[in-house]
């Protein structure tokens, strides 16, 4: 009965950790918002990254000297997704609103299953598309405001980065095998760091004043370094399902923390579309989830 409940503990805490970590996460879209009234996107996403990969990387130093050719190369092919995604993200965010995006970044999970079954030729399953036409059509409504459709160019740009996310997970899924999992986060990190301050350099204007400050402290530690570590000590004692479902809540968090601080006008066809989405994320993550189960069993 006692190791029992140790049990129940330790899966509890998991799961309110993984929720912190959506919470954190959800917040991340309106910290970014206004970030990018002070900061150019690509110089946010340099210092964001580059920070990151320089903690994880003194964090698990002794990991450093096992970097070889074969991992440094696939760090890069998923480092330019991972570039890709966040770049078109948050240049995105600067003409649509973190409510909005949040959910639209949220499909990135409907994407993959129809995205691996282009590279690997597998079946996508009934469940898949049943969460895509849920998705679609989630996506149709929280485009409606005051009745009128609006589809912006910041919600085309979002929709791009989730196919982008969808492939950095795809391309995750085939190429971490046979190489450390920490050591491909550092270079993919750093790849998306210096592209990025690459092209800040020559593009954009630099400034940093104390708000501006503090939001990237939230982005670098809170929304990268601490979001990465927790998920991770968290999904060792919590089952993936729970974790799935519970990190698919970061589009709600991020369309709360926007209705509060950026007085984000949350309309009834938003909220409807937002919970077609949301349903379609969960099934689609569900039905990964339990193959990943099935096969880790087989």
């Amino acid at each position: 009965m006692i190791l029992n409940n140790i049990k129940i503990n330790k899966l509890f805490i998991a799961d309110l950790s993984l929720l912190i970590v959506a919470m954190i996460w959800g917040g991340g879209f309106v910290v970014t918002k206004n970030i990018l009234n002070y900061m150019g996107p690509f110089y946010f996403l340099g210092i964001r990254f580059v920070s990151a990969a320089l903690i994880i990387a003194i964090i698990f130093n002794k990991k450093l000297k096992k970097i070889n050719y074969l991992t440094f190369k696939k760090g890069i092919i998923i480092g330019i997704f991972l570039f890709l995604g966040f770049a078109t993200q948050t240049v995105g965010l600067i003409y649509t609103t973190p409510a909005k995006q949040s959910f639209i970044t949220g499909i990135n999970v409907v994407i993959v299953p129809f995205l691996y079954m282009l590279v690997t030729g597998n079946r996508v399953e009934k469940k898949a598309i049943i969460g895509a036409v849920l998705a679609s059509l989630g996506l149709s409504l929280i485009s409606f405001q005051k009745g009128v459709f609006n589809f912006n160019f910041g919600d085309l740009l979002t929709l791009t980065c989730a196919f982008f996310y969808a492939a950095h997970i795809v391309s995750i899924g085939i190429l971490v095998k046979k190489a450390d999992p920490i050591n491909l986060t550092i270079v993919q990190l750093a790849f998306t760091g210096f592209v990025s301050l690459l092209i800040g350099i020559f593009t954009e204007p630099f400034s940093v004043d104390s708000i501006q400050f503090s939001s990237l402290i939230y982005m670098i530690i809170l929304g990268g370094v601490a979001a990465f570590l927790i998920q991770n000590v968290a999904q060792y004692y919590t089952f993936s399902t729970h974790a799935a479902i519970i990190l698919s809540l970061e589009s709600v968090f991020g369309a709360f923390f926007s209705w509060i601080f950026w007085d984000e006008n949350i309309s009834k066809f938003f909220i409807i579309g937002a919970i077609l989405i949301l349903t379609g994320i969960i099934i689609t993550e569900y039905r990964t989830e339990r193959r990943k189960i099935a096969d880790n069993h087989d």
